[in-house]
């Protein structure tokens, strides 16, 4: 039985984008527990006072007028932190997105949440602990058998083959879903269509760019993070200089050249 020594949320954030310092908070639900007996949840509906992307109320179902007449955050600061002021803290990936989105949203209305003196327990940090997603691991999980001599290249080999003839028996004519819940096609006994759904948004190996869901090349890391990638080649150039002159893969280069073809000749140092 799990013990407390003070009240414990759990809580999760829906925002406008992935961004924590750019996005904005736009729900947040929060479930206390005081002890095991005694539970109160309480969500907050918010306009983040900028436009919520398409792609972004596609994926959580809250759109721009879902939010209008909602109070802005500093509006509700106050009352939230009261609700989690002291408390130790829970969810689901809140370490690297929802802890310090929402520390950055206190900071904007000049408030401070102070994370001394408490706990904090990503659930998903538990989850990659305890269920391993290695070489070994999967062998264990299609195959039944311990992974003998792992690391040698030939045992490798031979185990990633039986691993994979084992998901087609698995996973025959079954449909496949991302994170997000949508649907991304289904698992045959054909390569073309495995890879097309196993690889369906990526661009370039690194996964600096992806194709969103309406299938638009987009910037996975950086400023323009969720961009197109067309857009900002031709609004800003000198960004694609800078990632063709920059530390970055062969392969993501090639496919940034690729794209720029499309719609205008490379320049000849880059050719």
């Amino acid at each position: 039985m799990l013990k407390l020594t003070k009240s414990l949320i759990f809580f999760d954030i829906e925002a406008t984008g992935l961004d924590i310092i750019r996005d904005k908070i736009i729900e947040i639900s929060i479930l206390k527990i005081d002890n095991l007996e005694k539970k109160k949840i309480k969500t907050f509906k918010i306009n983040p006072g900028i436009p919520i992307p398409n792609e972004s109320s596609l994926i959580h179902g809250i759109f721009d007028g879902d939010v209008k007449k909602s109070p802005k955050f500093c509006e509700v600061a106050e009352e939230i932190k009261s609700i989690i002021n002291n408390c130790d803290m829970a969810g689901f990936n809140i370490v690297k997105f929802d802890l310090p989105l929402l520390i950055e949203e206190f900071n904007k209305c000049n408030i401070t949440l102070s994370t001394n003196k408490i706990e904090i327990i990503d659930v998903q940090k538990i989850f990659h602990l305890m269920e391993k997603r290695n070489l070994s691991s999967a062998y264990k999980f299609y195959c039944n058998k311990d992974l003998k001599n792992a690391h040698s290249s030939y045992n490798d080999a031979l185990a990633t083959y039986e691993i994979f003839i084992s998901q087609l028996n698995k996973y025959n004519n079954k449909e496949v879903f991302d994170l997000k819940g949508i649907k991304m096609g289904s698992i045959g006994n054909n390569l073309h269509d495995i890879s097309k759904v196993i690889n369906k948004n990526m661009v370039d190996f690194s996964g600096r760019i992806i194709k969103n869901n309406r299938g638009i090349e987009v910037f996975n890391f950086g400023k323009y993070k969720g961009k197109s990638v067309e857009k900002i080649i031709k609004m800003s150039p000198e960004y694609y200089n800078w990632i063709m002159k920059g530390s970055f893969a062969k392969n993501t280069k090639d496919k940034l050249k690729e794209i720029k073809l499309r719609t205008t000749s490379i320049p000849k140092n880059y050719s």
